[in-house]
């Protein structure tokens, strides 16, 4: 049974460890499989590594103007397909001879055509050889894009199975075929040659035709067999010596020794390394994000779901990344790394906003082919994006931040590529596309911040300033029913507010949690002494019902805030703004009646839990100093700066800023915040000296 609780009591801890696991696998598995080529060059400038002599033998390959030159000359130089259509002879043969007997129907006994009608077969073979004749050798029509070819233009004629160049010369048109029949047939041995002369000419269609399939078929195939490659560099060739000036036939040699190196290392053993080596340093930047949310972000790395949140964005860029570099037409510039600091500083720091984006920085580095320079560029956006305080309450201030980011990259890739060109002329001035592109999708910021927030449980600047807004319909129920209640909400906030900008806790939220941590009262607000204008209800019960009335506006506010859907954060200021702490009057008015009675002390606590919070501490404190100092008549200076010690040192003995993340410094800052306030919101007067007495 232990050792099942033991087990039991380890498994947050396990599945914690299992989750990283699973990040540094799904990371790993997008990284290529292939070696990569460890120099970094560019055309024209100086290499700047030791010499290089070719590991082994290699072709260089074609430059891509060669190869369109190329591939051009081929495409004029191809001849086309053109297909003979073998049974066109015979139907037309069969056209002629139905022709031929009607025509000699019309003829018959006609002594313009006594041979005909006393030989018609001699004329009708004669007419049917003369067909195949012209029919064998082909009559050709001409597709639109070789009408205007020469005679000596080649083409391919497919005669069923057998493809023949030829040129067109050799062919009939249809105008050629017809010529011939008028230059024939006088020399034809026949007496009356004209009775054939319309019957043939009226047989004569094109049997050869250009077929645009076959032409596009052959054509791939021998685009596809074009040469790459153009020369050999010999194993221990150099091919560039340090401080030489990269030139174009050397730019082509590298680019040829590159590909060749990191596709001869492309699976088996080798790539099987290549994957461990990715693995490891994958496991190296995720562990040691890991370890930096174990030590300076504990908060995130104990709760599943916000170490989920954090674990999601190196995992989500790392696969967008992987989806860009496999996109031929898009660029990993243009993917907005600065979303995910924008949004993590928002419901955070910007420390662990800007360790994540050196994360996702990092990883994105190794899966993308641009370089250092992607490297260098996003870097530096995120630290524009966390030094400029980017705020998504105000839609000015994001859009100058936006434009700030939009400045920083453009300078920087134009320093980075004078450094690499030498010139304006060879700047890629296309990447400025990807980059405005990026800083245009880095304002889906905006609205990923209301969804994340409400996925993960969240709250952002956004929801706060929603929430402040004294017509919210918990905020008008609480002024009408309680308004001494809503008075003193209102004070408690700009206490709290004012010490949280001193200490660097977040103002807005101990603000917006001010107005709403005592929205229990709403329930009974006559029991609360802010809303009596008359008899005081407590004078006509029992002092333990009274401390359970006063208690009950913790609980009662916690159901009417979940009722209402507020944020869980807000609810905790609620549960905490009285901590455990005891109804201390009405507990020593029970005494006083009850000396001899043992006394039940839960029954006058508050059931806390402690503020965990430097902002859940410090709304507590200026709840408390606020309800204390108003119950001074007159008070001076020192009376105000009395009665704030005495709280605050009475919160410290028992216990109830233990678990806050308040330091004793940063209390003392806000105990001066509160007497400076207190002070002029009460018009203490100043104490004078006496005067002594003149001798």
């Amino acid at each position: 049974m232990s050792q099942a609780k033991t087990i039991a009591s380890q498994l947050p801890h396990i599945t914690r460890y299992l989750l990283i696991l699973g990040v540094i696998t799904f990371i790993s598995l997008l990284f290529p499989n292939s070696l990569q080529f460890h120099f970094q060059f560019e055309r024209g400038q100086s290499w700047r590594y030791d010499d290089l002599l070719a590991p082994f033998d290699f072709a260089v390959k074609k430059t891509d103007e060669e190869m369109q030159a190329a591939l051009a000359q081929l495409q004029s130089e191809f001849p086309p397909y053109y297909e003979m259509n073998l049974d066109i002879v015979k139907a037309q043969q069969k056209s002629f001879a139905e022709a031929f007997r009607q025509q000699l129907l019309l003829v018959k006994g006609d002594s313009q055509f006594r041979e005909v009608n006393a030989a018609p077969d001699r004329y009708l073979n004669y007419g049917l050889q003369f067909l195949e004749r012209l029919y064998e050798q082909g009559i050709i029509e001409l597709n639109a894009a070789h009408k205007n070819q020469g005679k000596d233009f080649v083409i391919n004629c497919l005669r069923g199975n057998v493809a023949q160049e030829q040129t067109l010369e050799y062919f009939l048109t249809t105008d050629k075929a017809k010529a011939r029949i008028s230059d024939s047939l006088p020399y034809s041995r026949l007496q009356e040659p004209e009775f054939l002369f319309s019957l043939l000419e009226n047989t004569i269609t094109p049997n050869v035709r250009y077929n645009a399939e076959l032409t596009a078929r052959f054509l791939d195939d021998a685009l596809s067999k074009i040469p790459d490659t153009r020369g050999m560099v010999r194993k221990g060739d150099t091919l560039v010596m340090r401080g030489n000036i990269i030139t174009d036939e050397t730019y082509q040699k590298l680019i040829s020794l590159k590909e060749q190196y990191e596709q001869r290392i492309t699976g088996g053993a080798s790539g099987r390394l290549v994957f461990v080596g990715y693995l490891l340093l994958t496991l190296l930047i995720v562990g040691i994000f890991a370890i930096y949310l174990w030590m300076f972000a504990p908060a995130v790395f104990r709760k599943h779901k916000e170490l989920i949140f954090i674990l999601i964005w190196p995992t989500l860029y790392s696969y967008l990344v992987y989806v860009v570099e496999n996109a031929d037409s898009l660029s990993a510039y243009m993917i907005p790394f600065c979303i995910a600091p924008i949004i993590i500083k928002t419901f955070y720091n910007n420390q662990l906003a800007f360790f994540t984006h050196v994360t996702i920085i990092l990883l994105a580095s190794f899966l993308s082919s641009l370089g250092y320079e992607f490297t260098v560029l996003q870097l530096l956006a995120g630290i524009v994006v966390v030094l400029s305080n980017i705020d998504t309450r105000n839609w000015s201030r994001f859009f100058l931040s936006l434009i700030y980011l939009f400045m920083t990259l453009a300078v920087a890739f134009l320093g980075l590529s004078l450094i690499q060109e030498g010139t304006f002329s060879q700047i890629t001035w296309s990447v400025y596309v990807w980059i405005f592109i990026n800083v245009f999708l880095t304002m889906l910021a905006y609205p990923l911040i209301p969804l994340l927030e409400r996925l993960f449980g969240y709250i952002s600047p956004i929801t706060l300033m929603e929430l402040s807004d004294m017509n919210r319909p918990l905020l008008r129920e609480l002024a009408i029913k309680a308004p001494g209640t809503l008075q003193h909400s209102l004070q408690v906030g700009n206490l709290a507010e004012a010490a949280a900008r001193r200490v660097g806790a977040d103002t807005l939220l101990v603000k917006t949690a001010a107005l709403y941590h005592d929205l229990g009262k709403t329930i009974h607000p006559e029991y609360f002494i802010e809303n009596q204008s008359g008899s005081n209800p407590h004078n006509d019960i029992p002092f333990l019902d009274s401390a359970q009335r006063i208690i009950e506006h913790v609980t009662e506010g916690v159901q009417i805030a979940k009722k209402h859907r507020l944020p869980n954060i807000l609810i905790d200021f609620i549960r905490t703004h009285h901590g455990t702490t005891r109804v201390e009057y009405f507990y020593r008015k029970y005494l006083e009646i009850n000396p001899e009675q043992p006394v039940d002390e839960s029954l006058f606590r508050y059931p806390g839990p402690k503020p965990r919070s430097k902002e859940e501490a410090i709304v507590m404190l200026a709840d408390s100093i606020e309800a204390a100092c108003k119950s001074l008549k007159n008070p001076t200076e020192t009376q105000i700066n009395d009665m704030i010690d005495k709280i605050t040192n009475g919160k410290i003995a028992n216990g109830q800023l233990e678990d806050s993340r308040l330091t004793f410094r940063e209390l003392e800052i806000c105990k001066k915040e509160f007497k400076k306030l207190m002070k002029s919101v009460h018009h203490a007067r100043i104490e004078y000296p006496e005067e002594r007495k003149v001798q």
